[in-house]
């Protein structure tokens, strides 16, 4: 397979900042165009709040390394889509204000899909001044010559792409890879384990690759993908659709989405008392007996004798 990689952008700790019409900094170059209606700026402030939440939360700049000086480095998985387009920038807002001592370099892996405007992301990314790597990797071919026809590709393309960031993040430099999962991602990932798995598990903020190498991190983890949406349409990201996996109709996962969305359309909220119910776990009222000893669970009486 051929291996194209461009890197471009400013050194490590460069950021392009954007300037108002005043003249005053507004932030990022990514969002020198945003709107400066208050909704915009609830919508982002919210945003904003929601990633450093979870970047506290779940420790994702260690301790030890702001105690050192030393910067880690992230890498930021670009699909083009418009969540990992609003991570970059919601990553960068936070970096503009001080708030996140990380170097970061934004990647896409070209996987070769038919029709790929592949142009688009390396002119954004170097209008904006992000340092980025970009690199061509045919998986499509793979995919579509392994998986049967009408099966979907989703595990398949997910687990050969996420073979390749690791590798890059490796070379690179990079503690860690951070994904553009959000808030309906976990849920929609829960209730698939939970209806089609037969497991409570979603998809953590935090996880250790299986090499141990290589952390993966969620910082959207709290944001709601709505919110992501009006922000990317807010800043008039140039989306790129997925036409290999999300041209594919009839996905578990569109079921668990539609499911999700009725839930919150009947019950307003729902989706936000799910998200804080995974943080939640009481195991002594589940039936997992790895995590609780029943066994041993008896009455006082029964002890004293």
């Amino acid at each position: 397979m051929t291996d194209v990689i461009e890197k471009a952008g400013p050194k490590d700790q460069d950021v392009a900042y954007g300037v108002s019409e005043t003249g005053a900094e507004s932030g990022p170059s990514m969002l020198a165009d945003a709107p400066s209606s208050v909704s915009f700026n609830k919508l982002r402030k919210r945003l904003i709040r929601n990633v450093r939440q979870a970047i506290e939360d779940f420790a994702m700049v260690a301790p030890g390394e702001a105690e050192t000086g030393a910067r880690p480095r992230w890498l930021i998985a670009l699909s083009g889509g418009k969540d990992s387009y609003g991570l970059l920038a919601l990553l960068l807002d936070l970096q503009w204000r001080g708030m996140l001592p990380v170097d970061l370099i934004a990647c896409n892996l070209d996987q070769g899909q038919p029709n790929f405007p592949k142009h688009i992301l390396p002119d954004f990314l170097t209008k904006h001044g992000v340092r980025h790597r970009i690199e061509y990797r045919d998986t499509y071919s793979v995919v579509t010559e392994k998986v049967p026809e009408g099966a979907t590709y989703c595990a398949l393309c997910s687990r050969l792409r996420r073979g390749h960031l690791y590798r890059i993040a490796r070379e690179e430099g990079c503690q860690a890879l951070v994904l553009g999962h959000h808030r309906d991602d976990i849920l929609e990932t829960f209730f698939l384990n939970f209806f089609h798995g037969g497991r409570l598990a979603a998809m953590p903020p935090k996880l250790l690759n299986d090499e141990g190498d290589v952390m993966v991190l969620r910082p959207l983890a709290y944001c709601a993908e709505e919110d992501l949406a009006r922000y990317a349409e807010a800043l008039a990201f140039p989306i790129i659709p997925c036409d290999l996996c999300g041209s594919q109709d009839g996905l578990q996962r569109n079921a668990m989405k539609a499911m999700i969305s009725e839930i919150e359309r009947r019950m307003p909220g729902r989706k936000d008392s799910m998200i804080r119910a995974l943080a939640n776990t009481r195991p002594s009222h589940l039936l997992d007996r790895s995590l609780f000893d029943f066994a041993n669970l008896v009455p006082l009486t029964d002890k004293a004798q």
